[in-house]
């Protein structure tokens, strides 16, 4: 598998015939997170959809951090709650470049999907990474894969030898790219890349075994995302 490379976007060349410089071409917004190298300066916050939450899983740390219970929770019924898979979506959908990291214990799955994914029943429809609407990555301590379409490729080359971990994930919407990274020491190791058209906005999501957890990591310092970048992000 050839690894795509994350493309950064060129700027316009000058004509010969103009006399005068053009005036100066912004190609990201202003602020200290643009100053952040590589793909951390397209963090986003991510927030999650409280309404999409499986009764299974507990939230806690201010809504960032949800682990898969035995006891069923008092979330209220909603249409747009998943009534049998462990899962749940963030409120934001992503159209633009956008960059997250997770912590993972036990067996996770962390996802994009698009909004309208089956929620209700138990088939595999629901399921993150099924069918073609979502893309997905397992994370254990056997290792990871990925899934999409009901295809899994397991990732031979980065495996697991703990049963928690930090993952990344990138998305380029226009570009059609989605990448997971393995977090190690600050450092992003490749895992995987799709590479497709996407046809709508983009959902994170999460997947979360028994008595397993995933948590949202905080922005570093001095990356939060200004505001006002309706082409990145759309809240519904």
């Amino acid at each position: 598998m050839k690894d795509k490379a994350v493309c950064e976007s060129d700027v316009m060349s000058m004509s010969p015939c103009c006399s005068d410089p053009p005036p100066p071409f912004r190609v990201e917004p202003d602020g200290v997170r643009w100053l952040t190298p590589g793909l951390r300066k397209y963090s986003c916050e991510l927030t999650i959809d409280t309404n999409t939450v499986n009764t299974q899983l507990k939230l806690s740390d201010n809504n960032r951090k949800v682990t898969c219970v035995q006891e069923d929770q008092s979330h209220p019924d909603h249409p747009d709650r998943f009534d049998s898979w462990p899962q749940l979506l963030c409120r934001t959908g992503l159209t633009g470049r956008c960059y997250w990291e997770v912590e993972w214990r036990g067996i996770v799955n962390v996802s994009v999907s698009y909004r309208g994914i089956r929620r209700k029943g138990n088939s595999g429809d629901c399921w993150f990474g099924y069918k073609d609407q979502s893309w997905s990555l397992s994370c254990s301590g056997g290792g990871y894969s990925v899934c999409h379409n009901k295809t899994v490729t397991r990732i031979t080359s980065s495996s697991s030898s703990s049963s928690s971990g930090r993952v990344a994930v990138y998305v380029d919407c226009p570009a059609g790219s989605l990448s997971f990274y393995r977090v190690s020491s600050d450092t992003l190791i490749h895992l995987h890349t799709f590479s497709t058209t996407f046809t709508e906005p983009l959902y994170p999501g999460f997947w979360s075994g028994p008595g397993s957890s995933v948590s949202l990591c905080p922005l570093q310092e001095g990356e939060s995302p200004p505001g006002g970048e309706p082409s990145s992000l759309l809240t519904t």
